[in-house]
């Protein structure tokens, strides 16, 4: 038995950016941040460490995060982890990690982000059976 599931709660970096693929398929993908804080046991000052979290989103999921989600938005993410790697133009192989979301929660936002916009409290695909594998890019994802 193997599980790959990640969930996440923190702050978008900045606008979330879509495109679509020759296929019509939308992909949206955003950074999100998530910070941990403690007290240094040496020298008694708070010390924050933040991490940094690409986030990828298909389909539907991924054209309401471009509607809804902007810089400084607080979120909850639900999903995946998943490794690839890739030529550059260059001919260097390049990998990254990302997060393939599943489900999108909006949290709140900080004080200095657009408050007055309108916000769905959560999206995420429907739960059906025999749901295509979220590796599969061209899977319908359907918003609530």
């Amino acid at each position: 038995m193997s599980l790959n599931k990640v969930m996440l709660i923190g702050n978008v970096g900045r606008d979330p950016e879509i495109r679509h693929l020759d296929t019509g398929v939308a992909i949206t993908t955003i950074t999100l941040a998530t910070s941990e804080v403690y007290t240094d046991k040496n020298s008694g000052q708070r010390v924050t460490n933040t991490e940094w979290h690409n986030v990828v989103l298909w389909h539907q999921l991924a054209e309401l995060a471009e509607k809804y989600i902007r810089k400084g938005s607080q979120i909850f993410v639900e999903g995946k982890i998943r490794a690839r790697s890739w030529d550059d133009k260059n001919g260097q192989k390049r990998y990254t990690t990302e997060i393939v979301a599943e489900n999108v929660r909006l949290l709140g936002r900080r004080e200095d982000s657009n408050a007055g916009a309108p916000a769905p409290a959560r999206f995420s695909p429907p739960a059906t059976q025999n749901a295509p594998s979220i590796d599969d890019p061209m899977r319908g994802n359907n918003a609530l």
